[in-house]
């Protein structure tokens, strides 16, 4: 949900952020040939599963980028557009880095379509007063 939040932030494309027990309930519908999804499956007990949505997302032809370890990228079966390998880590520090990961992506996305990653359009900061 963070890489889809920088990328909507920054780049101004709109992403969503799904758990893979949800692929099923509806956002498969949107996937075609033109639809990047960006997976994140470090070779964990539920590694299987999310490679089996990776399976419903290639036979609609959508283009998979996966985050993986490199466990997970020799057991993972699927042909993807791009493989990006993390180190091997703890399962307590998996999450924090690979938020890095999906935030770098979003940097690196709205880079290259060419808009201002230090000063993203209409975001309003909150503040709280008491």
């Amino acid at each position: 949900m963070e890489g889809a939040l920088k990328l909507k932030e920054i780049s101004y494309i709109h992403a969503e952020g799904y758990a893979a027990g949800e692929l099923k309930h509806g956002p498969i519908a949107l996937i075609d040939e033109t639809m990047p999804v960006i997976v994140i499956a470090p070779y964990d007990r539920v590694f299987e599963k999310t490679v089996s949505n990776m399976q419903e997302v290639a036979a609609r032809g959508g283009k998979i980028i996966l985050v993986t370890d490199p466990q997970g990228a020799k057991e993972a079966t699927i042909e993807s557009l791009e493989t990006i390998i993390l180190p091997d880590m703890a399962s307590t520090v998996t999450p924090l880095v690979y938020a890095i990961a999906v935030q770098l992506i979003a940097y690196h996305t709205a880079a290259a379509i060419g808009t201002d990653v230090d000063q993203p359009r209409n975001l309003a900061k909150s503040v709280t007063v008491e």
